[in-house]
């Protein structure tokens, strides 16, 4: 998607850095167009760097290339961050000093703005009626978030956080082809006690998880996210439930089941648990040099839903998950064939995790299988990879 970010003269100018990261991270293509007073608080070197494309110091470069216009008509969206009272005011008389202002006038794509000023400025009547105006016209407004502004003021008009700004941005453009479906998915790690204080876990952090239930919802879907032991939970995703063991997160798959249009096993499920915990935490100085722990399996979780979603004649497509430890595509693939019919269910996603490779990264490396063996690849960050896996269920769905 191509996007085009203006940056106006406010001191939370300084946030667009971030928000530009993140939709080049999401392989989106962005142009910055700052205004002369934008660049009194931050500099083009720095947007050029983080968008990776050139910043127009004005509208007069290049003129015989049109830009402004050309801009304007390529643009898929055109997000403004910060937007200050001021240029709300010119966006909202159409007027066109600039080169923000002429691509604004020349675009027929979707525009978000996300205002921030001072309390005052952003219930002034003159600024109320400028945002109704913009609204009436079809902009999407972000609300400003309450807070601590400059000095030693606090109240609405606080710049939203970047995350909040690229969540709106992209929830404006995503597809909704999973509306009204009901989407469970597992993300993290469960872990196994030894005792109180000690268990047997994995490195799963969880973000390919949380990526898909996140993209889910931007695509429509009612979520519900079955975290085990992540370290942050999205507070958009409202309806989370928090597991740590494999017994607890088959009971939660189970629960949610008979509800579900779409099951995706992206949690890595330990294999075995500790035979009988400790209810007491084991001295070192009485175990000495040695520690022997027995071990039994866990149930396979995905194997005993795709069971029951067959056996109660459920329409419900189930999606796993195998992170081998094996570099060779082919190799990799016939794994992954064998793992999806062992398992049962409709797509399989597997993925090398050799070396450390993709556990807390941002980024992965996947082969989609289905059960016609069927094998899509793709690479990318897990927001990108998310979409492509859901793709594959709509089609499924479809």
């Amino acid at each position: 998607m191509r996007i085009v970010v203006g940056v106006t003269g406010g001191i939370a100018a300084y946030k667009a850095t971030a928000i530009i990261r993140q939709l080049t991270e999401a392989g989106h293509s962005v142009k910055v167009i700052p205004t002369q007073n934008a660049l009194r608080f931050i500099g083009a070197t720095t947007l050029e760097a983080l968008s990776h494309n050139a910043v127009d110091p004005d509208l007069y470069t290049d003129v015989a290339d049109v830009k402004h216009v050309a801009l304007g008509q390529e643009a898929d969206l055109v997000l403004v961050a910060p937007a200050t009272a001021s240029f709300i005011a010119r966006f909202a008389a159409g007027l066109a000093d600039d080169l923000l202002g002429n691509v604004l006038l020349a675009t027929k794509a979707p525009v978000v703005i996300a205002p921030a000023m001072h309390t005052e400025m952003w219930q002034h009547p003159a600024t109320v009626a400028n945002v109704a105006t913009l609204r009436a016209r079809g902009v999407q407004v972000i609300e400003p978030a309450s807070g601590r502004l400059t000095g030693d003021d606090s109240g609405p008009g606080r710049l939203p956080e970047p995350e909040v700004i690229v969540s709106e941005v992209l929830s404006t453009m995503s597809p909704k082809d999973l509306l009204g479906k009901r989407i469970v998915v597992t993300a993290g790690g469960t872990i196994e006690p030894i005792d109180p204080v000690r268990f047997i876990g994995n490195r799963s952090s969880g973000k390919q998880g949380i990526a898909l239930a996140q993209q889910a919802k931007l695509r429509g879907a009612s979520v519900t996210l079955i975290a085990a032991n992540l370290d942050t939970v999205p507070v958009e995703l409202v309806d989370t439930v928090t597991v740590e063991t494999a017994a607890q997160l088959n009971e939660a798959v189970m629960a949610t089941l008979p509800a579900a249009d779409v099951l995706i096993m992206a949690a890595a499920v330990a294999d075995f648990r500790v035979t009988t915990p400790s209810s007491s935490k084991l001295k070192k100085s009485d175990l000495g040099d040695h520690m022997r722990i027995e071990l039994v399996a866990n149930p396979d979780i995905l194997k005993q839903a795709t069971i029951e979603i067959a056996d109660r004649g459920l329409k419900v497509v189930t999606v796993g998950f195998a992170a081998e430890t094996e570099p060779d595509r082919s190799t990799l693939l016939k794994i992954a064939g064998q793992k999806l019919v062992q398992k049962g269910c409709d797509l399989l996603v597997a993925n090398d995790v050799s070396n450390g490779a993709v556990f807390g990264s941002e980024h992965n490396s996947v082969l989609i299988l289905d059960d016609q063996k069927s094998a899509l690849a793709h690479s990318g960050n897990k927001s990108f990879i998310a979409d492509r896996i859901l793709d594959a269920v709509v089609e499924r769905l479809n």
